[in-house]
């Protein structure tokens, strides 16, 4: 007899020892190796900034621009469910415990009722009733711990992808500002232009006037300004609307954006690129795709453990009476400790099919993850070659206008004196306005190049955000 005893209580020690240490069936996660180049094909110049600052250090130049992103992060309506989603994923997190759950219960009831005895009686009486009760599955192959894991790498999921968002935000505000610079640029020149061609028409009909010009030149002359003229509307349209868009991401509705900088005046930055292995840990899509290869790999530790019996354990404590005063006093109390075991003997394979399904669906998460990887390679190589070319491309532009400047000053000059026709002077002038209006795009490219390449390279991923203009202010 005191043989069974003691084993008994080496049993029951050793269901303790396996609900408190026992092992999480399933493979533990590891990151997956991929194969990232040992450096990126470009050479970090002497001023280059530092992707690890944050975005209000990079565009410092410029206050109003600051401002706008400081509201929009505080507002736009993206950004704020991707805070709600990650909340969510919080709450979720912890809904699985390891611990025992406990539950009160209460009942009061009045009655009337026929008892039988010597005759029929009818008595009408009260019963009050409470209850406590716990329950407690004991984690024997780690389901529970496994479910946990993927709960909270689902959580770390939602962090990254709000920080994705807020991302995607600051590099559309910023570009999208530059944006409504550029067709400010472009409104600015074609009033000019306007005004210059107007010019020109009147020299045209003061020497038609004066018998030296002809009708066919006039025409041309007006014809130039009327074209001219009309794309004026059609930028402060652009412009309008532009606008509205920068609103939207602002969270607010439509009206004017302030001005700050001129996009000929804001200086170029440089970047500097780091180390292509960076990338795993700064690019919030990168992290994001990692922790749901993560959760995907705890899920097939949790199909694993669904095919081992599960134990648990119960108790209750109760009163019961017929006075609610005398409850816990005279009233009557029972009380039961119990333990249950729940072994899955045939389901017809589903619990098999179930663990194939949760390690197919890890060979998803894990080539996901792999493509992911090497879209953010292309990305910062696409933008790293994309800062380049712009300094290239805005450089041969810009000589490209003085140059056409210079030959509309000529071909002015050489009609006035009669050498040439006005032809040669509205061709001129033709090529001047197109040549001005891609440059005042290509200093936008140039600037949106600089920031694409910052948040390709995962920018600002250890700074905290500024809540305020005053804090942006401040760095």
């Amino acid at each position: 007899m005191l043989q069974r005893h003691n084993g008994w209580l080496g049993g029951a020690a050793l269901v303790g020892l396996l609900a408190s240490t026992g092992c999480a069936l399933g493979p533990n996660f590891q990151r997956p190796v991929v194969a990232v180049p040992d450096a990126f094909n470009a050479q970090a110049e002497a001023d280059a900034l530092s992707v690890d600052l944050g975005w209000w250090e990079i565009i410092n130049d410029d206050p109003v621009l600051k401002a706008l992103v400081v509201e929009a992060i505080d507002r736009n309506k993206d950004l704020q469910m991707a805070v709600s989603r990650m909340e969510e994923a919080g709450a979720v997190a912890g809904i699985n415990h390891l611990g025992p759950t406990v539950d009160l219960a209460g009942n009061a009831t009045r009655q009337r009722a026929l008892v039988a005895g010597f005759g029929p009686q009818t008595l009408i009486g009260n019963n009050f009733s409470a209850d406590v009760s716990a329950s407690w599955e004991l984690d024997l192959w780690g389901r529970i711990r496994r479910t946990q894991e993927s709960a909270r790498a689902q959580f770390l999921a939602s962090e990254q992808d709000r920080r994705a968002v807020l991302l995607s935000l600051i590099g559309d505000v910023v570009g999208g500002y530059y944006q409504l610079q550029a067709l400010d640029m472009k409104l600015e020149i074609a009033k000019r232009t306007v005004e210059v061609r107007q010019q020109s028409l009147a020299l045209v009909q003061h020497q038609m006037v004066g018998g030296v010009g002809n009708k066919l030149e006039t025409s041309q002359a007006a014809s130039a300004v009327a074209l001219t003229r009309a794309t004026v509307p059609q930028f402060e349209q652009s412009v309008h609307a532009q606008e509205n868009r920068l609103n939207l991401l602002l969270g607010r509705g439509p009206g004017p954006i302030p001005r700050g900088q001129p996009l000929r005046s804001v200086p170029l930055k440089t970047i500097a690129p780091g180390l292509p292995s960076a990338l795993l840990e700064r690019r919030p899509d990168v992290r994001k795709s990692e922790e749901l290869l993560h959760s995907a790999n705890a899920l097939v530790g949790v199909a694993t453990a669904n095919q081992f019996p599960t134990l648990s354990l119960t108790g209750s404590l109760g009163f019961q009476s017929l006075e609610l005063s005398h409850l816990t006093g005279s009233g009557q109390n029972s009380w039961s400790v119990g333990g249950g075991l729940l072994a899955p003997v045939f389901h017809g394979g589903e619990l098999k099919r179930q663990r194939q399904a949760a390690i197919a669906r890890w060979e998803q998460a894990k080539r996901s993850y792999e493509k992911t990887v090497l879209s953010a390679l292309g990305d910062t190589s696409n933008a790293l070659v994309a800062v380049a070319k712009s300094k290239e491309i805005v450089k041969e532009q810009d000589s490209a206008v003085q140059f056409l400047k210079e030959a509309e000053r000529i071909a002015m000059m050489r009609f006035e004196g009669g050498v040439s026709p006005y032809l040669d002077v509205l061709d001129a002038q033709r090529e001047l306005f197109s040549a001005e209006l891609t440059l005042a795009e290509d200093l936008c490219d140039q600037q949106r190049s600089v920031i694409q390449l910052y948040l390709a390279l995962g920018g600002g991923w250890s700074q905290a955000v500024p809540r305020s203009s005053a804090d942006s202010g401040s760095n």
